[in-house]
């Protein structure tokens, strides 16, 4: 395994001084920040276009603005789009003088398309009126391609009385005759399905492009990534499900000639998902990414590229221990530059297409979402754990980067953050294990700190440095804890049989990192081995569950959208090692073992259980039961329910509310702050 780089933050930030009550970073400040989504770069290099978020401090509402960042001189940006209308999906014309976007406004029942003149005055005017709403626009020659959720067989019209009569309805109920029925927080519509379209960019007819195949995109999450247009205008790649008949997917790469209806499987013969095709810009090669096992999504995804000549299809670094997913072709055709998760950060890398190595750009820090104009300007999205996302300039020669926007400046002026670094250790089998370790502002390691152990999600992704909003590391850190994050066996970006290590058997090698980790943190003298809380959400829950049922040195948990019982799991939209391993009914030994409902007679430690109703990825019946188990055995717990939340607490004021409650909880069973060793 690839050692981790020491990263020690506290060199480039202010220390508190004893008795500074400068402003942290709480919650509320997290709340006030700007959320930049990716860059979208002109033709022509000069400017950059990103969607930014904000929320108000009265309400839940979110607005999202394009605002204008340009690439050279100082750090400017303005906004685009007006306040008050959400804008998203920004696509530049060929020649940069138009941009095309999604947003509602007036009385657009769903998102339209827009365009906007760029190289002068004027005001977004809608392009069309769809029913069914538009989205993943690309913008290639004379068109505006898009996704949109159709009734096959109908016409607009006839779909908008539909939509309707849908909404008018009295009758509340969802019927389903096959999978998939949900998908996270959305309930699937099975008489929908999701198709490509294309407009002319000045207005006009709208044209189906796959609704004659007799296939049909994902009904799940279907976006920009699912298909591409040659730069001609001639072809269309996109990724569908080639096994219909099945409760599970295989998404496979077809090709098929703009203006007919047969298509061709490109990748017909792989069992695992194939997706994220993207035409060179020369139109002679397919980019896609390719995974080979069936029922792991965390399978290495493996660049592949097919000849559109030639027929053939070759895997580029075939050796390469790392995984190929968000990526941007060069200009020349002769490399794409991609965001790589490479031992627990996001690294851009230049991965050229004939000879030669992938070539990391970046180092320290995430970097993702890669753009690049036609005279080579590079752009992406940075962030660390210590500040939000930034648009920045990347110099592939000199494999520099230069910020190009100011957001969020003001906001973070004044705000103390505390230092982290990354640290291993020796794990499960001897292996060496990334930990993420936060240090609450003012440190002092001459005195005594309570732990918060932070247990990721996933379990197939792994804890970069990057500024989550959800379980910010440094907001628990301000609370006054050292808090850290390990990259357990089964995190992604640490080569293919580290993250496949701990299938199907999810409990001992993750169990064994954390408390690992733990006793790598109890040897240090700033360490208060008496205040000693841990937690996480999704199968961090469900790894605090199984520590409920196993000996472990903390204090209380905090267990959010935890699996508690594999088997009422299958009610979800994904069920645990089913595809692969077999259903329950198969290996019911299996679940048996791996289910912490399993070890309830186990279960002694006070318990935070959290979880929203809207979560269809792990249903809210998980945490009843859990709750009941706890409450049964005589356990102290509490439980947090909230109605209008899913498998994250996006609200405003419910994640405000959700700090409160965690903050608490720890407060209780580990006091923070230091004291003298």
């Amino acid at each position: 395994m690839k050692k981790a780089t020491a990263i020690v933050a506290l060199l480039l930030l202010p220390v508190l001084a004893a008795g500074d009550d400068s402003p942290r970073l709480s919650a509320e400040v997290l709340w006030q920040l700007d959320r930049l989504d990716r860059p979208v770069i002109a033709p022509g290099g000069k400017q950059v276009v990103v969607q930014v978020t904000t929320y108000a401090d009265d309400s839940d509402e979110s607005e999202s603005r394009l605002w204008l960042v340009s690439t050279s001189g100082e750090p400017t940006q303005r906004p685009l789009t007006a306040v008050g209308a959400k804008s998203s999906d920004a696509v530049f014309s060929p020649d940069g003088s138009r941009l095309a976007f999604i947003s509602t406004r007036g009385d657009d029942e769903a998102g339209q398309i827009y365009v906007l003149p760029m190289d002068g005055p004027g005001e977004a005017i809608r392009l069309m009126e769809i029913p069914t709403g538009a989205s993943a626009l690309k913008w290639v020659g004379d068109h505006i391609y898009f996704i949109s959720s159709v009734y096959p067989g109908k016409s607009f019209d006839e779909m908008a009385e539909i939509l309707k009569t849908n909404k008018d309805s009295k009758v509340s109920a969802k019927v389903w005759s096959r999978m998939p029925y949900a998908y996270f927080d959305s309930w699937l519509d099975e008489a929908r399905q999701k198709h490509v379209f294309r407009v002319p960019a000045t207005g006009g007819d709208i044209e189906s492009l796959t609704l004659g195949t007799g296939l049909q995109l994902s009904r799940s999450d279907a976006g920009a990534s699912d298909y591409d247009v040659a730069p001609d205008g001639k072809s269309l790649a996109f990724v569908a499900n080639s096994r219909n008949e099945s409760v599970y997917d295989n998404p496979d790469v077809f090709l098929m000639a703009i203006g007919g209806t047969n298509s061709r499987n490109i990748t017909d013969g792989n069992a695992a998902p194939d997706t994220n095709p993207s035409f060179s810009p020369d139109g002679k090669l397919l980019a896609f990414s390719r995974r080979q096992i069936a029922g792991f999504y965390g399978d290495q995804a493996k660049l592949m590229m097919y000849d559109l000549k030639s027929g053939q299809t070759r895997a580029l670094y075939s050796n390469w221990d790392r995984s190929v997913d968000s990526r941007a072709w060069s200009p020349d055709s002769k490399g794409l530059y991609g965001a790589i998760d490479d031992a627990a950060t996001s690294r851009l890398y230049y991965l050229p297409v004939n000879g030669g190595a992938p070539s990391p750009l970046t180092n320290d820090t995430d970097f993702d979402q890669p753009a690049i104009a036609i005279d080579g300007t590079l752009v992406a999205r940075n962030q660390s754990f210590v500040y939000p996302p930034r648009i920045v300039r990347v110099d592939p020669k000199k494999k520099t980067s230069r910020r190009l926007d100011t957001f969020n400046d003001a906001e973070l002026e004044n705000v103390q953050l505390g230092a982290y670094e990354s640290v291993t250790y020796t794990g499960a089998d001897g292996d060496e294990i990334q930990m993420w370790v936060h240090y609450p502002p003012g440190f002092d390691p001459a005195k005594k700190y309570p732990l918060f152990l932070l247990i990721h999600g996933g379990p197939h992704g792994a804890i970069t440095d990057n500024f989550h909003f959800r379980w910010n590391a440094q907001t628990f850190a301000s609370w006054g804890y050292v808090t850290a994050w390990p990259n357990f066996h089964g995190s992604s970006g640490f080569g293919q049989a580290f993250t496949d290590s701990i299938n199907p058997d999810w409990i001992t090698r993750p169990y064994a990192d954390t408390i690992a980790a733990t006793e790598w943190l109890m040897q240090k003298p700033w360490i208060d081995t008496q205040r000693m809380v841990a937690g996480g959400g999704s199968y961090g829950g469900y790894l605090s569950t199984i520590l409920l049922g196993r000996e472990h040195p903390f204090n209380a948990l905090v267990i959010h959208a935890a699996v508690y019982d594999l088997y009422s799991q299958n009610s979800a939209d994904f069920a645990v090692h089913d595809e692969r391993f077999g259903p329950y009914w198969e290996n019911p030994e299996l679940y048996r073992e791996l289910s912490p409902h399993t070890y309830a007679s186990k279960f002694v430690t006070p318990s935070l259980v959290i979880h929203g109703q809207l979560d269809l990825r792990v249903p809210v019946g998980q945490a009843f039961e859990l709750f009941r188990a706890l409450q049964t055995r005589g356990v102290e717990s509490r439980l947090v329910y909230y109605p209008d939340e899913n498998h994250w607490v996006l609200k405003r004021h419910n994640s405000l509310h959700w700090y409160g409650e965690v903050r608490n909880w720890v407060e209780r069973f580990a006091a923070p702050g230091p004291i003298a060793q």
